[in-house]
């Protein structure tokens, strides 16, 4: 390796490490930027999401949380009223009824940008996949969530995570969805 190809490769892959393990990065869907929390670990973009980010375990639970942020394409994803609804679904109360009447949801106004946040606790309904058929029981679960209207499209924030876990991350959560901009 003649020493000009070493040099470039020690340049790449310092800028590559800053990439992945740096600070609070910002990211962006839709017109939006937000910051992500520096101690969430990003996991980049998949398949209909814009970010995924792993929320380190707190509170004794062993399971970490995670953060998902879809945007599907301008005017896709659903009315704010119908992801409400699919989300709420997807949680039953610790007796197996609807969350309904437990679940905080709220519209606000950040940075000019209209805002629908919802926080629900209970047995949360996981699918390993979308269209996965059957759903496991996750009892003690929480979900932060909020739908965000972007310049093509809203964009769906949904923290999902054991209650502690939730719990310890909800700063962090109103952290990065207070950091929205245009």
């Amino acid at each position: 390796m003649t020493k000009r190809i070493a040099v470039r490769f020690i340049l790449y892959s310092c800028v590559f490490a800053a990439m992945v393990v740096g600070p609070a990065q910002a990211e962006s869907a839709s017109g939006l930027n937000w910051t992500a929390p520096a101690a969430w670990e990003s996991q980049g973009a998949r398949p209909m999401r814009a970010a995924t980010y792993v929320v380190p375990p707190s509170g004794g639970d062993k399971e970490p949380g995670e953060c998902a942020v879809y945007f599907f394409g301008a005017g896709q994803g659903g009315s704010v009223q119908a992801n409400v609804r699919r989300w709420l679904g997807q949680f039953q109360t610790p007796d197996g009824g609807p969350v309904d009447e437990t679940a905080q949801i709220e519209d606000k106004t950040i940075s000019g940008i209209k805002v629908t946040t919802i926080d629900v606790s209970g047995t949360y309904l996981f699918k390993p996949a979308p269209m996965s058929p059957r759903a496991i029981p996750k009892p003690g679960y929480r979900m932060l969530a909020a739908i965000a209207q972007g310049t093509e499209g809203p964009v769906f924030f949904k923290l999902t995570a054991p209650a502690k876990t939730a719990n310890a991350a909800q700063a962090d959560f109103e952290k990065m969805l207070q950091s929205l901009r245009k």
